[in-house]
């Protein structure tokens, strides 16, 4: 069975259809630009323009950098702020078209399921949490396997400020860190959130989780296992998709 996913993320949106049989992409994904300023007209125009790449009609699923609570949007943090109290589900509708559902949710959380039933945290229990690397962080916290929803631990304090503007992947290219630099940074970030919430394993993706190699041997000191994202920046297409299918 496929089903569409979208993932709406700081500098790109991106989406295919995807296998739910195998948790993977049935179709080379499509990407564009977000726009500058990313209002929700313009997102959603863009939205339209990725699904309508594939000519796709039937459910999709939508990914958002923020809380969601049903299909609203409560905060937007690397997007316009006039998305906040807006019905994502009901403006994608209208872009889409007929013929067309719509289900929203937060973008970590969509990368976090799809990680946890076909990744690296498939049949892990206790605590996992899932941080995604990119404009900003992303987080999906699960217990036993069950979501906790809109955790948003990227916004933790660190050293002053929010943690996605000391540690994400952002930063480390606007500030044109070394991986060593970079990854004392994401470990401090690390043990920070070891602190609050005692995790067996950090996930770790974004685009960023391809180049794993380079940054995670680096990071000491952190008792929790932590392994790179399979799924990589892949998963919240996957996890769109699969929300969409529970709807």
């Amino acid at each position: 069975m496929n089903v569409f996913g979208v993932d709406i993320g700081g500098s790109g949106i991106k989406g295919a259809p995807v296998d739910l049989e195998r948790g993977d992409l049935a179709e080379a994904r499509h990407k564009v630009l977000t726009p500058q300023p990313a209002t929700p007209d313009g997102v959603a125009g863009c939205v339209a323009e990725v699904v309508g790449h594939f000519g796709w009609s039937g459910p999709v699923g939508v990914t958002f950098p923020g809380v969601v609570t049903g299909s609203t949007i409560r905060t937007a943090a690397n997007v316009d702020k006039g998305w906040i109290g807006v019905d994502a589900a009901a403006l994608l509708r209208e872009q889409l078209g007929d013929g067309v559902t719509v289900t929203v949710l937060n973008d970590a959380d969509a990368a976090g399921i799809a990680e946890m039933t076909f990744g690296a945290g498939r049949g892990r229990k206790g605590t996992v949490i899932v941080l995604t690397l990119g404009t900003g962080i992303g987080s999906a916290v699960f217990t036993d396997g069950h979501l906790v929803p809109n955790t948003e631990l990227g916004h933790l304090e660190l050293d002053g400020h929010d943690a996605e503007k000391r540690a994400s992947t952002k930063v480390k290219e606007d500030k044109d860190l070394s991986w060593e630099e970079w990854a004392q940074r994401v470990q401090k970030y690390l043990a920070h959130v070891e602190m609050l919430f005692a995790p067996e394993l950090f996930i770790v993706g974004g685009g960023v989780s391809r180049k794993a190699e380079k940054f995670l041997p680096l990071i000491k000191g952190v008792r929790a296992e932590i392994v790179p994202a399979q799924l990589q920046n892949n998963a919240g297409i996957v996890g769109a998709a699969m929300a969409a299918a529970s709807h």
